[in-house]
């Protein structure tokens, strides 16, 4: 069991140091739903390859439509913060029919749509998550040492594009629900259990929901990113609605 659950650990690990710190960024402004809409505009990317060039430009196509979302969200929430979240449901909206729509031309659309929604880490190589680690690295070096000595529009432009470039390779690993889920349930509970220190205890609690995720879905043979998905939303809305 262990040499088949200890590459999905380790990238759960990779993926809670560094969205745990967005997951506590996002919830404290209140806009919740950015991931989903980021997320689901990668996504986006990801069908058009697929569809249009079998695979190919993956990753750059991705990131174009994450970053350029990221972008957008960043100059909404300074013109007009009041249509903010209205303005990032409709980008959700837009993204998730269109994925629908490329998919639905696609032999293997119902497939490719649920690797997108929700991918099986178990399958992930070490390769992909050293890769990952390193530029997670050096994403987290940019936002300690340049993001957080910047301010207003400047600050908010940076941060959404590092955030669509990390939901980018999230989403192509463990797609658009799993990154979600881990990265707002651990983040949430963090802030309502515990009064400081939230980024250790999101990552702490992350790692521990995914371990009974990953031994749940091994035991009963259950899909293992819904699994996630599951777990982590329901730990995160018991906590809301037991704890004051």
């Amino acid at each position: 069991m262990i040499d088949l659950i200890l590459p999905p650990l380790l990238l759960s690990i990779v993926l809670l140091l560094i969205h745990s710190y967005y997951g506590l960024q996002i919830i404290k402004r209140n806009i919740i739903f950015t991931d989903l809409a980021v997320g689901q505009m990668a996504a986006l990317g990801v069908a058009v390859s697929l569809y249009l060039f079998e695979g190919k430009f993956l990753y750059p196509i991705s990131l174009l439509l994450a970053v350029l979302t990221a972008i957008l969200i960043a100059y909404i929430s300074h013109k007009e913060k009041s249509l903010q979240e209205a303005f990032i449901g409709l980008i959700y909206a837009l993204g998730m029919s269109g994925v629908f729509i490329v998919m639905s031309k696609s032999p293997h659309g119902l497939e490719e749509l649920n690797n997108l929604l929700a991918y099986d880490i178990l399958f992930t190589s070490y390769n992909e998550i050293f890769k990952v680690s390193i530029l997670y690295l050096i994403i987290g070096l940019f936002l300690y040492f340049v993001v957080r000595n910047t301010q207003g529009f400047l600050k908010d432009i940076l941060f959404f594009t590092t955030f669509a470039i990390t939901l980018t390779s999230s989403v192509k690993l463990a797609g658009v629900l799993v990154v979600f889920s881990i990265l707002i349930a651990p983040s949430l509970i963090s802030l309502k259990l515990f009064s400081k220190n939230h980024l250790i205890y999101a990552t702490i609690t992350g790692f521990i929901l995914i371990l009974i995720s990953l031994t749940l879905s091994y035991n009963f043979d259950l899909p293992t990113g819904y699994t996630i998905v599951f777990i982590n939303s329901l730990s995160a809305l018991t906590t809301i609605l037991i704890k004051k």
